[in-house]
């Protein structure tokens, strides 16, 4: 898989209805969480997160963090770099803010391609805005004390690998739950960072289903 033909098809394909729900329904746990009975939805606070495509001997990657296991909220999860959207701020804006914060990405290196759906994650009361961008070299990335564990680089083609796909029960509230993953690189990629990728890899023609 070639990075500039991947950044050309994002291009076009982030210009073009998205897949939304569908492509998000193929990674989400099984049920999964809603929001609570009476919940004011007025209270959804906005997050961006930046999912960052670059080029490794012209493969694309894309930049995910493992989170700092003392975090209170997703300790130890992998995401992408982001975080809440300050007043003021757009969600362009709020994703290359915490990039930089998180793992050091230079404000002014990344171009922005468009916005895919946006996800709503009741466990935490975020809505999460993904921003996708692309830059023509590999980041020089460094993780931040007391956020990021580790910073993780991972071959776009090895994510679009069925053989990656991996499922496992976990108990949640007294009932079993299905939780479809990615393991690369030694971790497992869930919940609303695997449904973002789900949407973004079926922009690449990715047919994955379980």
């Amino acid at each position: 898989m070639d990075f500039d033909e991947v950044v050309a098809r994002l291009t076009a394909r982030l210009k073009a209805p998205l897949p939304g729900p569908s492509a998000h329904a193929v990674l989400a746990p099984r049920p999964r969480r809603q929001w609570p009975q009476g919940f004011d939805r007025a209270g959804i606070r906005d997050a961006a997160g930046l999912l960052l495509v670059f080029p490794v001997d012209h493969r694309p990657h894309i930049v995910l963090t493992v989170r700092a296991g003392a975090l209170e909220r997703h300790g130890g999860q992998v995401s992408l770099p982001g975080g809440v959207v300050e007043p003021g701020e757009s969600v362009e804006q709020a994703a290359l803010r915490e990039a930089h914060e998180e793992v050091g990405l230079p404000f002014s290196d990344p171009q922005v391609l468009g916005l895919l759906t946006p996800l709503d994650i009741p466990i935490s009361g975020f809505r999460i805005h993904p921003v996708v961008a692309t830059m023509g070299r590999r980041p020089l990335l460094r993780a931040a004390d007391g956020e990021v564990a580790s910073i993780l680089e991972i071959p776009v083609e090895e994510l679009c690998d069925r053989n990656c796909l991996i499922s496992s029960e976990r108990e949640r509230d007294g009932r079993l739950v299905l939780i479809p993953a990615f393991h690369v690189a030694g971790r497992e990629i869930w919940g609303a960072t695997a449904m973002v990728l789900a949407e973004f890899l079926s922009l690449l023609g990715w047919p994955a289903a379980f």
